[in-house]
C-alpha cells in the first residue's frame, strides 16, 4: 500500500478469517464423527440387510446385548424400569425415537417382548438397528 508521499506502509494486523473457517470446518467433522466413535465403543452384533436407511433425527438407543441385559442410553436398566422411563419421555415429548438394538444371537420371542415393552409405554417412532450387506456387484 502506496503512502501519499510515495512510501509503503506494512501491513501489522492479521486476518484470523480464514482461521475461523479452518475451526467451523473443523468443529462440524467433530460433531459428525462423535456419535459414530460412541457408537463403536458397544459391542452389540446386530443383524444386517441388504436394504436399510440411515436415521434422519436423534433417537433414544435401547441395546439389549448378547448377556440378556438391556442398556438405555448405555446405562442397566430392567424391561419395567425401562417402558416407565420411555412412559415418561413421551409425556413430555410423544414423538420420541427410539432406536433399539438386539444382538442377533437373542431369540426373536425374547426381541418382540421389549419390542412390546417398548410400544406399550406409547412410543410411536421405533426402529430396529441393522448394518448394511456389502452386495456383490
Amino acid at each position: 500500500m502506496k503512502l501519499s508521499n510515495g512510501k509503503r506502509e506494512s501491513i501489522t494486523e492479521l486476518n484470523i478469517t480464514p482461521f475461523v473457517d479452518v475451526i467451523l470446518v473443523l468443529l462440524i467433522i467433530f460433531m459428525a464423527t462423535a456419535p459414530l466413535i460412541n457408537r463403536r465403543s458397544m459391542n452389540i452384533n446386530v443383524p444386517s440387510a441388504s436394504h436399510t436407511e440411515p436415521k434422519a433425527t436423534a433417537a433414544i438407543n435401547i441395546l439389549y446385548n448378547e448377556n440378556r441385559e438391556i442398556l438405555m442410553e448405555q446405562e442397566k436398566t430392567t424391561l419395567g424400569s425401562m417402558a416407565y422411563q420411555l412412559a415418561v419421555m413421551v409425556k413430555a415429548d410423544p414423538m420420541v425415537h427410539v432406536v433399539l438394538q438386539a444382538d442377533k444371537t437373542i431369540p426373536y420371542g425374547e426381541v418382540v417382548e421389549v419390542l412390546d415393552a417398548i410400544r406399550g409405554s406409547g412410543i410411536k417412532r421405533l426402529a430396529l438397528e441393522l448394518r448394511s450387506k456389502k452386495i456383490a456387484e
